[in-house]
């Protein structure tokens, strides 16, 4: 909406209209959201290169799981740790720290001369992005206010995590063929030399004002509870929920996340505060990022199986159909703060979760005739711009009236969720497709529960923000 700059009367900006940011606002933002695609970005490229990896550096089969375990440990286990080092002792500090090592392991891994090498700098990589995700959100959600600003941040930084994954899944491929499976983890290093000379002049330290001091019995419970879930559910993915280890580290984990709630509620100085996991933002904004993170995860899982196996698709085609996904997920990065703007975080939220259920349900008209490929398409593409929707929203959900000194337990929570989200829905849900006697009866009864949970969590969540007159209150707007 153009606003009379020839009058005195004070204009409103329409929550339609983009706030405008200043240049060094657009190149902090440029940093931080540089850093995060490229976190997003490690995810996925190395997917497709595994088999050819583990050719070259001599790994079997079992062994290649592990080079998606070995980042997923650290990068899951230390983020809560992180954000709370980060809030105690100085974000950028941490975020600039997480990006040289992030940077230097990548180089590490592009020249590995064998398993050992290559595990070490995957793992090296993950503890980089525990440290880069939680203090680049923080530094985020410090710099810009809440409000229009932040919305629109939130929005680029949620828009290129989607778009990093998919773009990993399409790159990949590509690299891989024509440069070789190294140029993958080049690629990485290359994305952290581009970032790490520009943050240490843009970004403005941020920290906690009070003295620091740190909850270790909380630290400790929390991280090793983490740690043992993800590899439960990281093997559990390859493997079953049969063998030894994963049974003993998911009853740890569960345990030790139990005593980590018994040490916060007597700590003086908590890592995580109870109070704000009683916040009804924080509680209910968080499981419907769980959910749509771990049910989009298994989504994409399936119809990778379903396409290439089925359909009988290349992985180069397999490939662009889900760069289609990426192309609609900026549309919908581009157009999820205008609805929030308009119509608030909570519904925002709520809406994306349903409309992300119900395009999954539509996935149940796959079959065997190669039309389905365009139904796959349309479906998961659309879907995805929900999802993406609903990442954007339930960050702003849950970050929405945290005071700045607590910004980094908050988004720690967010990202933890999110690694969380992504490591549990393919061992829950997709070993359901993996293990049926017939791959498309699997990939129906994989949607089917998908589809469902994710509708149940939209109608939860819709109820669980409600206050007792139906609204939700204006501090957790």
């Amino acid at each position: 909406m153009a606003i009379d700059t020839t009058t005195t009367t004070p204009s409103v900006r329409d929550p339609l209209d983009p706030p405008r940011l200043s240049p060094r606002d657009r190149l902090v933002l440029f940093v931080l959201c540089a850093a995060q695609f490229m976190v997003a970005l490690d995810f996925s490229v190395l997917n497709v290169a595994l088999p050819v990896l583990g050719a070259d550096l001599g790994m079997s089969t079992t062994a290649l799981q592990w080079a998606v375990t070995a980042f997923a440990l650290p990068s899951g286990g230390f983020l809560l740790l992180f954000g709370r080092v980060g809030d105690l002792y100085g974000r950028r500090r941490l975020f600039l720290a997480g990006l040289a090592l992030f940077g230097a392991a990548s180089l590490l891994a592009t020249f590995a001369w064998d398993p050992a090498s290559f595990l070490t700098g995957r793992a090296l990589q993950g503890l980089g992005a525990a440290a880069i995700v939680p203090t680049g959100m923080s530094l985020l959600t410090t710099t810009f206010p809440e409000g229009p600003a932040r919305d629109r941040a939130l929005g680029i930084s949620g828009t290129l995590l989607s778009l990093g994954f998919t773009v990993g899944m399409v790159a990949g491929g590509a690299l891989t063929d024509t440069l070789g499976w190294r140029s993958t983890m080049g690629l990485l290093t290359g994305f952290a030399l581009l970032v790490l000379p520009l943050a240490p002049g843009l970004l403005p330290e941020s920290r906690t004002p009070e003295r620091p001091r740190l909850d270790v019995p909380g630290a400790v419970t929390v991280t090793a509870g983490l740690l043992s879930l993800i590899y439960a559910l990281s093997t559990a993915a390859d493997h079953g929920f049969g063998r030894t280890d994963v049974i003993v580290t998911l009853v740890a984990g569960v345990l030790l996340l139990a005593a980590f709630v018994a040490v916060e509620s007597r700590s003086p100085a908590p890592l995580v505060s109870l109070p704000m996991l009683r916040r009804r933002t924080v509680a209910w904004g968080n499981l419907g990022g769980l959910v749509t993170f771990s049910m989009m995860s298994t989504v994409v899982f399936v119809l990778t199986l379903y396409l290439q196996e089925t359909l009988r698709l290349s992985a180069f085609e397999t490939g662009l159909v889900f760069g289609v996904q990426g192309v609609l997920s900026v549309v919908a990065g581009a157009f999820t703060p205008r609805f929030v703007g308009r119509f608030g975080a909570r519904r925002t939220l709520v809406a994306s979760l349903a409309g992300q259920g119900a395009l999954v349900a539509a996935l149940l008209g796959l079959n065997t005739h190669t039309w389905s490929v365009w139904l796959a398409t349309a479906a998961v593409s659309l879907a995805s711009m929900c999802h993406l929707g609903a990442i954007i929203s339930y960050g702003l959900t849950v970050t929405s009236g945290v005071p700045d000194a607590e910004q980094g337990l908050a988004t720690g929570l967010v990202t933890s969720t999110q690694q969380v989200g992504l490591t549990v829905g393919i061992p829950l849900l997709g070993v359901l497709a993996t293990t049926a006697d017939d791959l498309l009866s699997g990939v129906h009864t994989v949607l089917a529960l998908d589809a469902g949970f994710v509708l149940a969590t939209a109608a939860l969540v819709g109820l669980g923000l409600r206050s007792r007159r139906g609204q939700l209150p204006p501090a957790e707007r």
